[in-house]
């Protein structure tokens, strides 16, 4: 018999019936839309920061780590570089 204080909750997990684990990458399609978007919106700063990840396959938590001296002019970003 349960005691009037034992109280069961059953919670939903956050991720039942996501999709867990690696993402599939973007298709050659999908980059492209992406990338006119924010051509069209001007958003200039967002489209160097997109072309850097995709150009030297770069994770979000390097990407927002770099700086400009990590950038050579011309080249891929020195993390990618070894």
């Amino acid at each position: 018999m349960a005691k009037p204080n034992d109280i069961t909750v059953s919670r939903r997990p956050w991720n039942k019936g996501r999709l867990i684990g690696q993402k599939p990458p973007l298709k050659l399609k999908e980059i492209w839309s992406i990338r006119i978007r924010l051509q069209i919106a001007n958003n200039v700063r967002e489209l160097a920061m997109f072309n850097i990840a995709i150009d030297s396959k770069l994770r979000a938590c390097d990407l927002v780590s770099l700086r400009v001296d990590d950038v050579p002019l011309g080249g891929t970003p020195a993390l990618a570089r070894w």
